[in-house]
C-alpha cells in the first residue's frame, strides 16, 4: 500500500558526524543537502541541520503555496532534535540558536535562488547574543542582515530601500564619527554597534510601512516564511530562464537547508570564503579562493568588500588553513574531480557550509581531467606536513600524491561544451554584466557558439562588398538560402529571423565555425528601410551589433572579444579517446580549406561533400553563371555546353579535396537541391537585373566575331518564366536530388566526370584517393540502379580513356522514410548507406526544420508541453526516426553482410545521437569540422558505455575495375524505359534469390528482436 505524504520522510538531518541522507541523493536532497550529508558522514565540520526534500518543494508549489500534510510536525521535531545537538534554542533570549535558510537544486543554479541568513532573531533574542557573544556589534550587525534579507527575499520589499537607508547611515553618522572626508570610503564594517542599533530600528520601520505589518518576532513564522520563499523562488523568472538556457530539465524542485549558523563576522578571528580544490581558470593544483575577514558569506558573493586572497588565511590564522588544505585534499579525493567549496571560520574553527563540483574554464577541464588520471593533487611532502599536524588522517596520505581517476574516467567526464567553447571567440570576461544588460537588444536560438561582432549587412552582396573594403560584417536576414553563400562566407557571423538549430543558417555557418544566431522573433527585418528593429529599438545597415552564439543573445555595439587557446592536456586527452574508440569520424565538408580545416581537428575522412554549394564561390562568378545557363537551357546540347563549363571548377574542387584528405575517404554527395535554388528570387528585381546582365555579358565575350542574329540573349522575362516552370508548392519533397539524374542525366554525366579525373590527377601526383559518389534522395532500388549504372559507366570510361586504376564506391543517402524501408532491397544495389537525418528527420516526423523553430521550443518546454525532451533537428528522436535507422541497418546488411553505413546529418555531431549510432553499428558519423572533436569524444565515451562491438570487416571495398551490375543502364533518357525494365527484372530475381526482399516492416521488427 503506497504511503501518504504525511508518512514519507521529508526532512533528512545531519550533525554532530551522522546525516540521514547520503551525497548521491541529489534528486531528493538537492546538491547542497547531498554534500552536506556526505560531508558529515565523512567526519568533516559541518554545522548541524536539516533538510526539507526537492518532492516537498514540487508538492508545495503544486498545492498552490500549501506545506504538504506532516511536514510541519517534522519540520518541529527536526529543530528540537537540531537545538539539542547545538545546545542552543532558537529565539532563547541568554544564547540563541540561529539558522540559515538556503536553497540547494540537484544541479547548480549559482544565485537564481534564495538565501536568508541570521534567521531567529527578534527584539529580545538580539540582546542574548550580544550578551552570549561579548560583541554587541556583531549581534545588531546579524540582526540588521536579517531584516533586509527576509525582507526582500520573503516579502519582496525592494532591498535597495533598506541599502540606501545604510549608505545615508554611514554617510551622516559614521562618516561624521570617523571625520573621515568625502572621498574617503566608509565600509560597513566601520559602523558601530550603536549606529547598527539605529539602523535595526530604520530597517524594522521600512519594513513595516512596506509590508503593513511589523517584521515577525517569533522564530519559527520567520523559519516559515524562509522555507516558503526558498519554494517559490523555484519557479521565479530567473530561475526559469536558467534552467531553459542551461537546458535543465526533469527536476521537480529545491531542497531546503536549515542550517546552524557559525558566524565569520564576530571579529578578526573570524571569517569565510570560496575556494577552489584547483585553479579554476588554468586547472593548475594550486589552493584558489577568495576570503574576507569579519565577514558573513553574502558579503564575499554581493561583492561589498573586496576580498582578499586565500593564502592570507594561513598568514592570519595558521591552524583554520592547515585545516582547510586537508578537507581540500579529503574532498577532492572522496569525489574525484575538482571541488567548489564554501567554508567560514569562526574564532579560529574551519566550519564547512557546501562542498559541489566546481565550474571550470574549458582549458581547465582538460587540465584537471588530465592531471587527475596522471598525477596526484599535491606532493608527498606536502600531504606528510598535513598528517604530522594531524589535520590529514594517515589513510589519505600515499593517495593524495597519486592519479585519482583512469583514462576512461578522464574522457567520460568531458562534455560536449568543454571542447565547443575552446575553438570559438567569446565576450572578453571583462565585460561586465551591468554593459551587457544595458546594450542587450534581443535573443534567438544559439545555432553556432562563440561570438562576432560587427556592421549589419541585409543581403550577401552588401555583405560581400563591405568584407571586401575591409571591414567586418554581420550577416542579417529574415532567412538564408543557397545563394547567400557568398555573404554568409565574408562574415563574421549570421542572425536570422526565422528558423531553427538544422536550418540552412544554422548548417552551413557550423560547417564553417561561424557564430550563428537563428529564430529571433525578438527581431524585425526591414529591406526596404535598410533596418532591423528588436522590441522598436532600430538599427541601420551599417551600424554594428555583437552576437553571443552561446547564449542567442544579441547586443547594440561593438563588444570586446577573446579567443581561447586549448591547452596541451587538450591534445592527451584526445589521443585518448582515438585510442579507446571504434566508431570513425568524418566531416562535412565542401571546400579544400574546410577539408583541411577538419583534417586538423581529427576527420578520419569526408562523409559528405555537397557539391551544390561549389557553385556559389562569390570569387569565380562564372560558376553560378554557368549553372544558371545550364538551368534556362531549352536543349540538351545547351545545357551540356553549359555543364562543360563547370566541369573543371568542379575538377578542380575535388582535387583540392583529395589532396586534403590524401589517403582518406570522401564521399560526394551528387546535386541535391532543387534548380530554382541557384536563381534569384522574383520578386529580387535588382538581382534579377544582375543576373541577366551577368549572363548576357558572358555570351557577348564567347561570341565575338558571331553575327548578331546567331546569338540567344537572356532577359529577365526568361529567369521569371523559368522560375514559374520549376515552382513547386514544397520542393523539398519535389524535383530535387537524384530525381533531377533522372530528368537529367547529363547533370549526373559531368559531375561523376569531374570526379573521377580529379581522382585520376590526383593518383598520378602520388595521393591517394578513396572517392565515394552518392546519390541522394533516392527512394526505390529500380530508381538506384538506373543511376548506379550510369555513374559507373560514366566512371569506367573516364578510367579506361585514363588508362588508370583508381578504386571508387558507389552508395546512396538514406533520408526518406521509405528508402529505410526497402532497405535490403537498396543494399543489392548500394556499396554503401548514408543516412541523411536531417530530411529523415522532417519527412517522418512531418516537421520542416526551417519553421518548426518557431514551435518546437514549446515542445521541449517542460512548462508548456514537454512533448519532445530534445529539439529532435538537434538530437536524433531515436524512438521514431531512430528505428528507421535501426531497420535499414540491419536489414541492409542482412541482404549485404558488410554494408557500410555512416550518418551525415547534423546529428552526426551530437553526443546522444553518435551514441545511437554506435548501437546501431554503424562504421563512422560525419559532422561540421568544428564538432569532430566533440564527436570524437562522444564516439569514445560510447565504446567505454557500451563496450567493444564484436569486430566486423566491411565488404564495401573501393572497387579497382569495372564489375558486374545490377543493370546494365546507359546514361540517356533514350534508354530510361529499357533500363527500368531490366533493373526491376534484376531486383526481383536477386530478391527472390535471397528471400530479403518485400518483407512486412512487422516480420523485420520482430527479426530486429528489439
Amino acid at each position: 500500500m503506497a504511503r501518504t505524504q504525511a508518512a514519507r520522510k521529508q526532512v533528512f538531518f545531519f550533525g554532530n558526524g551522522k546525516a540521514d541522507g547520503r551525497g548521491d541523493q541529489k534528486e531528493l536532497l538537492g546538491g547542497k543537502g547531498a554534500g552536506l550529508a556526505e560531508m558529515t558522514n565523512i567526519g568533516l565540520p559541518v554545522p548541524a541541520g536539516f533538510t526539507i526534500s526537492t518532492d516537498v518543494c514540487a508538492a508545495y508549489n503544486k498545492s498552490g503555496g500549501k506545506w504538504p500534510g506532516g511536514l510541519e510536525k517534522q519540520v518541529r521535531t527536526m529543530l528540537v532534535k537540531l537545538e539539542r545537538a547545538c545546545k542552543k534554542k532558537l529565539g532563547d533570549k541568554k544564547n540563541p540558536l540561529l539558522v540559515s535558510v538556503r536553497s540547494g537544486a540537484a544541479k547548480s543554479m549559482p544565485g537564481m535562488m534564495e538565501t536568508i541568513l541570521n534567521l531567529g532573531l527578534n527584539d529580545q533574542s538580539v540582546e542574548g547574543l550580544a550578551k552570549a557573544s561579548n560583541n554587541r556589534r556583531f549581534a545588531f550587525d546579524a540582526y540588521r542582515r536579517l531584516i533586509m534579507m527576509y525582507g526582500s527575499t520573503a516579502k519582496g520589499v525592494d532591498r535597495l530601500l533598506f541599502e540606501d537607508a545604510f549608505d545615508e547611515l554611514k554617510n551622516n553618522k559614521t562618516r561624521a564619527r570617523l571625520e573621515k572626508s568625502a572621498d574617503e570610503q566608509v565600509e560597513d564594517t566601520d559602523v558601530d554597534a550603536d549606529e547598527l542599533a539605529e539602523l535595526v530600528a530604520t530597517f524594522k520601520e521600512i519594513y513595516t510601512e512596506q509590508c503593513g505589518e511589523k517584521f515577525p518576532q517569533s522564530p519559527f513564522e520567520q523559519l516559515k516564511g524562509a522555507i516558503n520563499a526558498v519554494f517559490g523562488s523555484w519557479n521565479s523568472e530567473k530561475a526559469q530562464t536558467y534552467r531553459r538556457v542551461e537546458s535543465i530539465t526533469g527536476l521537480q524542485g529545491t531542497a531546503v537547508n536549515i542550517c546552524q549558523m557559525v558566524f565569520g563576522n564576530m571579529g578578526d578571528d573570524c571569517g569565510t570564503g570560496v575556494c577552489f580544490t584547483r585553479d579554476p581558470s588554468t586547472g593548475e593544483a594550486c589552493f584558489y579562493g577568495d576570503l574576507l575577514i569579519n565577514a558573513q558569506g553574502e558579503d564575499v558573493v554581493a561583492g561589498v568588500r573586496t576580498p582578499i586572497p586565500l593564502v592570507e588565511l594561513k598568514r592570519t590564522m595558521p591552524e583554520a588553513y592547515g585545516q582547510l588544505e586537508a578537507v581540500r585534499v579529503i574532498l577532492e579525493l572522496h569525489y574525484k574531480d575538482m571541488q567548489d567549496l564554501e567554508f567560514t571560520v569562526e574564532r579560529n574553527k574551519l566550519y564547512m557550509l557546501q562542498c559541489r563540483t566546481g565550474k571550470r574554464s574549458p582549458q581547465a577541464a582538460f587540465k584537471i581531467a588530465v592531471d587527475q588520471a596522471t598525477k596526484g593533487l599535491t606532493t608527498p611532502a606536502a600531504a606528510t606536513a598535513l598528517v604530522k599536524k594531524k589535520y590529514l588522517p594517515k589513510k589519505y596520505l600515499a593517495l593524495a600524491s597519486k592519479a585519482i581517476i583512469t583514462k576512461d574516467e578522464a574522457i567520460l567526464r568531458m562534455q560536449e561544451a568543454d571542447i565547443e567553447r575552446l575553438f570559438y571567440p567569446v565576450l572578453d570576461d571583462n565585460v561586465s554584466a551591468g554593459e551587457l544588460a544595458q546594450r542587450r537588444l534581443g535573443s534567438g536560438i544559439g545555432a553556432v557558439p562563440g561570438a562576432a561582432c560587427g556592421e549589419v549587412a541585409l543581403s550577401a552582396e552588401r555583405a560581400e562588398q563591405r568584407a571586401g573594403e575591409g571591414k567586418t560584417v554581420i550577416l542579417v536576414r529574415k532567412e538564408t538560402s543557397p545563394e547567400d553563400v557568398g555573404g554568409m562566407h565574408v562574415a563574421a557571423g549570421i542572425l536570422t529571423s526565422t528558423g531553427g538549430k538544422t536550418s540552412h543558417a544554422a548548417v552551413v555557418a557550423r560547417g564553417w565555425g561561424k557564430c550563428c544566431i537563428v529564430g529571433s522573433s525578438d527581431l524585425v527585418v526591414d529591406y526596404a528601410m535598410s533596418q532591423i528593429s528588436f522590441n522598436g529599438r532600430v538599427i541601420r545597415e551599417g551600424d554594428s551589433i555583437t552576437l553571443d552564439g552561446g547564449t542567442g543573445d544579441i547586443y547594440d555595439g561593438v563588444i570586446d572579444l577573446a579567443r581561447p587557446q586549448a591547452p596541451a592536456e587538450y591534445d592527451t586527452l584526445m589521443k585518448w579517446c582515438d585510442q579507446r574508440r571504434d566508431l570513425k569520424v568524418r566531416t562535412n565538408a565542401d571546400t579544400p580549406a574546410d577539408a583541411a580545416k577538419a583534417v586538423g581537428f581529427g576527420a578520419e575522412g569526408i562523409g559528405l561533400c555537397r557539391t551544390e554549394h561549389m557553385f556559389f564561390d562569390p570569387a569565380e562568378p562564372q560558376r553560378i553563371r554557368a549553372m544558371r545557363e545550364m538551368i534556362l537551357a531549352n536543349t540538351l546540347e545547351h545545357r551540356k555546353s553549359a555543364l562543360a563549363k563547370l566541369l573543371p571548377y568542379q575538377r578542380r574542387d575535388f582535387e583540392g579535396i583529395f589532396e586534403a584528405m590524401d589517403g582518406l575517404p570522401v564521399t560526394i554527395r551528387l546535386l541535391d537541391p532543387p534548380l530554382h535554388e541557384f536563381l534569384p528570387q522574383p520578386d529580387n528585381e535588382v538581382a534579377l537585373r544582375a543576373a541577366v546582365d551577368d549572363l548576357n555579358d558572358a555570351l557577348r565575350e564567347e561570341t565575338k566575331g558571331v553575327q548578331a542574329v546567331q546569338c540567344v540573349k537572356f532577359t529577365i522575362q526568361d529567369i521569371c518564366d523559368r522560375i514559374e516552370k520549376l515552382h513547386e508548392s514544397n520542393p523539398m519533397l519535389g524535383h530535387r536530388g537524384c530525381r533531377l539524374c533522372i530528368t537529367y542525366p547529363e547533370i549526373l554525366d559531368m559531375q561523376v566526370r569531374a570526379i573521377m579525373q580529379a581522382a585520376v590527377a590526383c593518383k598520378r601526383r602520388g595521393i591517394k584517393v578513396l572517392p565515394e559518389i552518392m546519390i541522394p534522395l533516392s527512394i526505390d532500388a529500380t530508381e538506384l540502379a538506373i543511376l548506379v549504372d550510369q555513374t559507373r559507366d560514366v566512371a569506367e570510361t573516364v578510367l579506361k580513356e585514363e588508362k588508370v586504376k583508381v578504386g571508387y564506391l558507389v552508395g546512396t543517402m538514406i533520408e526518406t522514410p521509405r528508402a529505410a524501408l526497402v532497405a535490403d532491397q537498396m543494399a543489392e544495389v548500394a556499396e554503401f548507406f548514408s543516412f541523411g537525418t536531417n530530411d529523415l528527420t522532417q519527412m517522418t516526423m512531418g516537421l520542416s526544420r526551417d519553421d518548426a523553430g518557431r514551435f518546437l521550443p514549446d515542445y521541449v518546454d517542460e512548462a508548456k508541453a514537454g512533448i519532445f525532451d530534445q529539439d529532435p533537428f538537434q538530437s536524433l528522436d531515436v524512438h521514431g526516426v531512430g528505428l528507421l535507422v535501426q531497420l535499414a541497418c540491419e536489414t541492409g546488411r542482412e541482404a549485404k553482410p558488410g554494408l557500410k553505413l555512416g550518418i551525415c546529418g547534423e546529428h552526426g555531431g551530437d553526443p546522444a545521437s553518435i551514441r545511437f549510432c554506435y548501437e546501431a553499428d554503424l562504421d563512422y558519423v560525419s559532422c561540421s569540422p568544428y564538432r569532430v572533436p566533440i564527436a570524437r569524444l562522444a564516439a569514445a565515451q560510447a565504446t567505454i558505455e557500451f563496450g567493444v562491438r564484436s569486430t566486423r570487416k566491411s565488404s564495401s571495398k573501393p572497387r579497382k575495375a569495372k564489375a558486374k551490375t545490377t543493370t546494365k543502364a546507359k546514361p540517356t533518357s533514350k534508354a530510361k524505359a529499357k533500363t527500368k525494365t531490366k533493373a526491376k527484372a534484376t531486383t526481383k530475381t536477386k530478391a527472390k534469390k535471397k528471400g530479403s526482399a518485400k518483407k512486412s516492416p512487422a516480420t523485420r521488427k520482430k527479426k530486429r528482436g528489439r
